[in-house]
């Protein structure tokens, strides 16, 4: 500046004032490094916990919910196949059967076959026809000094069997497990040194299975068969029936294993002897199939009274405390169980306790003492049928596994309430994904312009800065000509 100007500018006072302006500004801090990124940060900060931490907050929760529901989808899963599995697979009518000696005959039951009680006296087991031919000094000896063709016969089975001179007792035993393999059974014995036989056993038990073989000859009328397999057969054992007692009645079978005495029974014949044998229901089954249920609707029952719950505690209170779906469905499934057995009983009449807590438990005491008196009607109070009322008269129920079966079809998967409101959620989240990312992406344009306004200010700040440096000079130039 020239001097004759700084006088002009000093007269006028004009100085002072541009001294005091720039001065002013640097006093602030600006140009000083304020204007830096961490101030941007900051602020940037402050609008994420203003329009972005929100909608985190709103997605954690749907989050939490859905995470919840995949779980209260699951078991109520587990509290539905537990009631289809009692309805369906005829728990009340599986059967188990015990003998009081099954060293003399064991027995097996066929679900809805009848409940009783009987007794068995063995007098004999059935047995099978055993036949063995004469001595062989070996097992590969001919067996004929010709070709020919024998007659096997086994009971009302007749086997023709074509033989020759180089046929062996070895290849005849083939030969007629070949052809008559379903009747009888062919083995070699070796009785002794330089003795070995052809053994036949008829495959049935029973009278009417003897065994004989015939020698047909070579069709020319002449006999070529050794006589160690025709006049030299004999019998080892005489096929017999078995003969046993059903509650005293005399019984006589062809088998040891009879199966057309009692619908739905078979009994096995073991050895002589005397046995008395239960048929009943299975208690062991019955017990264990209501257990899992119990189980199942406990579990099912606690999560979803955690989910509900109520507190001002945040770590306390329930992902659906104000949700009025699953609110209303616990409700729901504690509820029916008040209601269920068609007005001929109640759940606690047949053994399932509801406790004051909701919670179920089952007295296996009260369940086989209603088995006892009455197992038809217990039936019918847990899957449906026809009940006989205490006055003599009958009625129909639906079942009372039934109808709970039914209202928690309602919130499993086959009907999918809960996965329509899984879905509900998930769209709740997708939608507040797309709020995040455009909240997001509004910011990011906001602080790209800021950063670059405040990097433009920065700049006219810096002049003025400098400007009011060249100033302070001058001034101390003024003051030092003084």
């Amino acid at each position: 500046m020239k001097f004759a100007d700084y006088i002009v500018l000093r007269e006028l006072n004009l100085f002072d004032l541009i001294k005091g302006f720039i001065m002013g500004i640097s006093s602030l801090g600006v140009g000083s490094s304020v204007l830096t990124q961490d101030v941007l940060d900051q602020l940037r900060a402050a609008d994420d916990y203003q329009y972005v931490t929100p909608i985190d907050n709103k997605i954690s929760t749907e989050e939490d919910k859905s995470t919840a529901l995949e779980q209260d989808i699951a078991l109520m899963d587990n509290v539905y196949e537990s009631l289809k599995s009692l309805n369906e697979y005829g728990v009340f009518e599986s059967r188990v059967a015990t003998s009081s000696n099954e060293d003399v005959a064991t027995v097996t039951a066929e679900d809805t076959s009848d409940i009783q009680d009987f007794s068995l006296e063995v007098i004999n087991l059935a047995t099978k026809e055993i036949e063995q031919s004469g001595s062989f000094l070996t097992k590969d000896a001919s067996i004929a000094t010709g070709s020919g063709q024998m007659e096997l016969v086994v009971g009302s089975e007749t086997y023709l069997i074509d033989y020759d001179a180089s046929t062996t007792l070895d290849e005849l035993k083939n030969l007629i497990n070949d052809k008559a393999g379903v009747s009888v059974d062919a083995t070699i014995v070796q009785v002794g040194t330089g003795d070995f036989r052809l053994m036949l056993n008829a495959d049935d038990t029973g009278t009417g299975q003897d065994i004989s073989i015939t020698d047909l000859g070579d069709g020319a009328g002449n006999n070529t068969l050794n006589t160690s397999l025709t006049t030299g057969m004999s019998n080892v054992q005489t096929a017999v029936d078995a003969n046993f007692k059903f509650n005293g009645l005399d019984i006589v079978r062809q088998s040891n294993s009879v199966d057309d005495l009692l619908t739905g029974v078979t009994i096995t014949l073991n050895e002589a002897g005397t046995t008395n044998v239960s048929i009943a229901q299975d208690r062991e089954n019955i017990e264990s199939k209501i257990t899992n249920f119990v189980d199942k609707y406990n579990s099912a029952l606690y999560q979803l009274e955690e989910d509900t719950k109520s507190s001002q505690d945040d770590e306390v209170r329930g992902v659906f405390s104000s949700d009025s779906t699953i609110k209303s469905m616990t409700r729901d499934i504690q509820n029916i169980l008040n209601t269920v057995g068609g007005g001929v009983g109640s759940l606690q009449d047949y053994g399932i306790e509801i406790g004051d807590d909701g919670r179920l438990s089952l007295d296996s005491e009260v369940l086989n003492d209603q088995l006892d008196e009455n197992p038809d009607n217990v039936k019918a109070f847990f899957v449906g049928g026809d009940f006989l009322k205490s006055d003599g008269s009958r009625t129909e129920v639906s079942g009372a596994f039934v109808e709970l079966e039914d209202t928690f079809a309602k919130y499993s998967k086959y009907d999918a309430i809960l996965e329509n409101y899984q879905t509900s959620v998930a769209d709740r989240i997708d939608n507040l994904t797309t709020d995040r990312e455009k909240a997001i992406e509004r910011l990011d344009t906001k602080y790209e312009i800021m950063a670059k306004q405040w990097a433009a200010y920065d700049s006219i700040i810096n002049g003025y800065n400098n400007a009011a440096d060249m100033f302070a000079a001058l001034t101390a130039d003024n003051s030092s000509d003084n």
